[in-house]
């Protein structure tokens, strides 16, 4: 029988910069050696969401916590209509903001073709936003609204505009450091939204790295929003979100089956299956994959802001991948089965991992 989780989505977290937002994710510099650039992530997943919960409400009240995200969107359109912008599908060629053709797998064909049953070959813009009022209507799409801001950030001397050098001090806390911040700014008039079970106060709230202070409003979802998200998924239904399947140790492209302990034996539940696989696949349309990481917070750490404990590093399926079962789920993402999602720490799941939508 499926384990049940009450993961249904009642709330919209939007998220309003008040300045820069963090985008780094990546190595430290040193004075000597200034080669190489700090890695960018952005927008933050809802894993840094999770974190603001857990700073306010602490880690025990959160435990049947479900977040999803990251999208983004205008904020007056948010607060008054709830229309944001989530991963276009792959198979919805844009091209100058405008939907051109509409990707159809053909089973006889083996092949995904357009309306008119042909393979088109162009040049299609990539990273584009549906909006998800227009999900089962799409007619052209935006881009991402935010802007890279890369700074340096040195140990200067206290009286001497110099970066600080090991040689110069025996004092660990005084030896140099120096990294490269990938900051990002946001338009004035967009905002980041996070889908959650769970109510956060409004609020100032420190986001991400180096404490960027963003405002914080919550919303109850709307009907129209909740009625799209509790569609049963059937035979066909796009990434919003990116999916980590598999184990702990493998990734895989759609969710196996594995027995206690995480061992590399699976179980054949479904004679009809895939192998190991849980779901029946016929095929997907995907892009490259992306690596996927987050950080959970230390109660140890006497800092508590500087979290310390690093997730395994693992490969993701990027949000817009299409997938074609040969037979349907029969069930929204909410009700999905727990043990389909890896777990280190709190499972996958918590954070809208593979969150989908039916096309």
């Amino acid at each position: 029988m499926d384990k049940q989780t009450n993961a249904e989505f009642k709330y919209l977290i939007l998220i309003e910069p008040l300045g820069f937002l963090y985008g780094s994710a990546g190595r430290f510099l040193s004075p000597e050696n200034l080669v190489g650039r700090s890695g960018s992530s952005f927008p933050p997943s809802a894993a840094t969401v999770s974190g603001i919960f857990a700073a306010n409400y602490g880690n025990d009240a959160i435990q049947n916590l479900y977040l999803a995200g990251a999208f983004w969107g205008k904020t007056e359109d948010v607060k008054s209509q709830q229309n944001f912008y989530v991963p276009t599908p792959l198979t919805y060629l844009i091209k100058n903001g405008k939907l051109h053709h509409k990707l159809s797998w053909d089973g006889a064909k083996e092949g995904w073709f357009d309306e008119k049953g042909e393979a088109p070959v162009d040049k299609f813009d990539k990273g584009t936003w549906l909006a998800i009022a227009d999900w089962n209507n799409p007619t052209k799409v935006e881009k991402s609204p935010w802007k890279p801001s890369p700074h340096l950030h040195p140990r200067l001397e206290q009286d001497e505009r110099r970066v600080v050098r090991k040689q110069d001090t025996n004092d660990e806390e005084q030896q140099g450091s120096l990294f490269l911040e990938n900051a990002v700014q946001m338009p004035q008039d967009t905002c980041l939204v996070y889908l959650s079970t769970h109510n956060l106060e409004p609020g100032w709230y420190r986001f991400g790295g180096e404490g960027h202070l963003v405002e914080i409003t919550c919303l109850e979802l709307n009907e129209q929003n909740k009625a799209l998200l509790s569609q049963s998924i059937e035979k066909q239904f796009a990434l919003i979100t990116p999916a980590v399947w598999g184990s702990n140790r493998l990734s895989y492209r759609y969710p196996i089956y594995l027995q206690k302990g995480d061992s590399q034996k699976y179980k054949q539940e479904d004679p009809e299956s895939n192998d190991k696989n849980v779901w029946s696949v016929e095929t997907l349309y995907t892009g490259r994959s992306i690596p996927f990481r987050y950080r959970l917070g230390d109660h140890n750490n006497p800092q508590p802001h500087q979290p310390k404990v690093l997730s395994r590093g693992r490969y993701a399926v990027p949000a817009g991948t299409v997938y074609v079962l040969k037979k349907p789920l029969n069930q929204p993402w909410q009700d999905w089965d727990e043990s389909w999602f890896p777990k280190e720490g709190p499972s996958l799941k918590r954070w809208g991992c593979g969150l989908a939508l039916p096309l």
